[in-house]
């Protein structure tokens, strides 16, 4: 059974910088995803890793966005900079394992002054 948890949201500044953590025994070495979504937007991919941890952006977020992965704390980052109110949503993580899609609850990121 994967679980994931997210963590590290919160609110920040204009401009500012947070980190959002996903935490799991699914984020080991595998291919895993942040998505965000805005209130009354669909559901949209941000970045990936993969097992190889290769990485891919999402253009709005490229040049201000990083994932990464710690794979001995079983843990992948999503770190944001020259955050906008643009980038307000809840951010998730996902994870597939044996044909099956996993998903964290969810994290709250707001970017407001």
């Amino acid at each position: 059974q994967v679980h994931l948890v997210e963590s590290g949201g919160g609110l920040v500044q204009p401009g500012g910088s947070l980190r959002v953590s996903c935490t799991g025994s699914g984020s080991n070495s595998a291919f895993v995803a942040w998505y965000r979504q805005a209130p009354g937007q669909q559901r949209e991919l941000v970045a990936t890793i993969s097992n190889g941890d290769y990485t891919n952006y999402v253009d709005s977020v490229k040049g201000r966005f990083t994932i990464s992965r710690d794979n001995a704390k079983d843990t992948v980052y999503l770190q944001m900079d020259s955050l906008s109110s643009e980038d307000s949503a809840v951010y998730y993580c996902s994870t597939i394992q044996s044909g099956t899609v996993y998903w964290g609850q969810g994290t709250q990121v707001t970017v407001s002054s």
